[in-house]
């Protein structure tokens, strides 16, 4: 290549590069950065067998989640943003409208039991998830997550981080109703 060639080469290299660049973070910009695309949406919630946080000697399958919509909600007690999320849980709970199921992930069972013994226990049952296998079979990045359940035992959707009022009505409840549609 002669000298001409590559000047004229570089000389367009680079503004292509750079507009390239600004295209890449241009895209990123209207990305909602809490969101990360589930692969398991749409696939059955992974088998396990975990015991209950409470009593150990009682077990929780996926089985259990078969014929009925419910949430599994993963929480610790080190988690800022699981105590944030707590009061909107307590609220459902009581409502009734949905079984609420914990797993209490990478935490200290007795620090576990005092918390709940503490702040009040929404979860219908909760399970302990020590060493995080479950975690890591649901593709858990951090606490807290929460994932919708069909009655078939099907993942449904997932979100990631606190749940609110704004969360349930516009994101989780909007699943429930095309769920129950079927």
């Amino acid at each position: 290549m002669n000298d001409s060639v590559k000047k004229t080469f570089t000389s367009l290299l680079v503004p292509i590069i750079f507009v390239a660049l600004i295209a890449l973070l241009w895209a990123g910009l209207g990305r909602d950065p809490r969101f990360v695309p589930s692969p398991l949406v749409g696939k059955p919630l992974p088998d396990f067998t975990l015991s209950k946080l409470q009593n150990p000697q009682r077990i929780l399958t996926a089985a259990d989640f078969q014929g009925k919509v419910s949430l599994l909600n993963v929480w610790a007690t080190w988690c800022v943003s699981c105590r944030r999320e707590h009061g909107f849980l307590m609220s459902l709970a009581e409502s009734g409208q949905i079984p609420i199921y914990g797993i209490n992930y990478k935490d200290d069972r007795e620090a576990a039991l005092a918390w709940l013994e503490k702040i009040g226990d929404p979860y219908t049952m909760n399970v302990y998830d020590p060493d995080g296998r479950l975690g890591i079979d649901l593709g858990v990045y951090g606490t807290p997550e929460t994932f919708l359940i069909d009655p078939d035992g099907v993942i449904a959707y997932k979100h990631i981080g606190p749940m609110s009022v704004d969360v349930w009505e516009k994101k989780i409840r909007p699943v429930i109703e095309t769920i129950t549609k079927r």
